[in-house]
């Protein structure tokens, strides 16, 4: 009876420390959405006509970006765009990626569009993985938008004559601070493709995350050597948008790594450029209010400063070292988390990047 007091007790102790720190957490988070306050953008006088790549959490920031940004949006299907440029005669036809749902005529209708006087240009947002692919596409384009700082050179040497670094950016009215259940909270949080580099990244840490409550999610996890031992916590397969969500805001802390660019079975990348640019989920692991570990790439600091917006690791061993000095230092933990958060609200929304797009097209 008493061991079962005891437990009890211990366990409402842990309830009341969590609950605490969450309330904590929810505190700072609301402190900085409510007091950054951007002003309402002027919209310009321009007709846009936005096609999508499919790829949720981006097309929407862009098109409600969009909507704030310029007097008229037109959303139209891959397989359509030129009908409906043809109908609509928009100033400027804006694209994502032009891959994987886009038809076998993708080009034919750029082409179409072009001879009517409407300018166009394409947004990458998977470079450099697919750049077998991509030196087909861009040179199509009156304009090419790239996330990725290494195939700027690549697509200006294929001749295109106006290639712009152009990072993505979050959508904070999705990707924001939130309450969620209990079965959405963690330790560590990854959500993510086992691509090779990150299969190795976990087998090397799996003693750390045994007895510790870890969330992964995505597909090809059973790559793993330690697949066994790391199987309750996989949740294989895709995981929607609003659930991804939830866990980052349920998770102590959320590691990022970004995949391996070696050409291969997993990319495309038949030139082998190097990624030296960060992902989405970098932005949108910040808007959720979550302390960020993350893999370096060449252009972070233009966007975060480690130590102080999120935390970096080059290793396993400084992995696992910072993750179980975070886990045990909640205040810092969480000081950095709302530090990311207050700098992905104020530097990094689709709005504040849609309106570097219009100064560098002259919208």
């Amino acid at each position: 009876m008493r061991l079962k007091r005891k437990g009890i007790a211990q366990a409402a102790r842990a309830g009341f420390a969590a609950g605490y720190a969450s309330g904590q957490r929810d505190g700072g988070c609301d402190s900085i959405s409510q007091h950054i306050l951007l002003p309402a953008p002027k919209k310009l006088n321009v007709c846009i006509l936005y096609i999508p790549q499919g790829f949720e959490a981006i097309d929407t920031g862009i098109v409600e970006a969009l909507r704030q940004t310029v007097r008229e949006v037109h959303v139209a299907d891959p397989s359509i765009m030129a009908e409906q440029a043809s109908f609509i005669r928009p100033d400027w036809m804006l694209v994502l990626n032009g891959l994987h749902v886009f038809p076998s005529n993708h080009l034919e209708q750029v082409d179409a569009v072009r001879a009517l006087g409407i300018r166009t240009a394409i947004w990458f947002a998977d470079d450099p993985y697919v750049t077998a692919d991509t030196v087909h596409i861009a040179p199509r384009y009156d304009v090419v938008l790239t996330h990725e700082l290494s195939t700027v050179e690549l697509y200006r040497e294929l001749g295109c004559q106006q290639v712009i670094y152009m990072p993505l950016a979050v959508h904070p009215q999705l990707f924001k601070p939130m309450k969620v259940e209990a079965k959405y909270r963690s330790d560590i949080c990854f959500i993510g493709q086992a691509f090779w580099n990150r299969v190795e990244l976990f087998d090397a840490i799996a003693p750390y995350l045994q007895g510790r409550k870890v969330f992964i999610a995505g597909g090809l996890w059973d790559r793993l050597r330690s697949y066994k031992q790391l199987k309750p916590f996989i949740r294989h397969g895709w995981l929607p948008v609003e659930e991804s969500i939830r866990y980052y805001n349920g998770a102590k802390i959320v590691i990022n790594m970004h995949r391996t660019t070696e050409a291969g079975k997993d990319n495309k990348n038949s030139l082998n450029l190097p990624g030296r640019s960060i992902n989405p989920r970098t932005f949108e692991i910040a808007a959720c209010g979550t302390l960020q570990l993350t893999d370096e790439r060449e252009d972070l600091t233009s966007y975060f400063r480690p130590g102080i917006e999120l935390e970096t690791f080059t290793s396993p061993s400084e992995l696992v070292a910072k993750l179980n000095y975070y886990l045990t230092h909640e205040d810092q933990r969480r000081r950095i988390a709302l530090s990311g958060l207050k700098r992905a609200l104020a530097d990094h929304s689709f709005v504040q990047r849609l309106h570097t797009v219009a100064e560098v097209l002259k919208w």
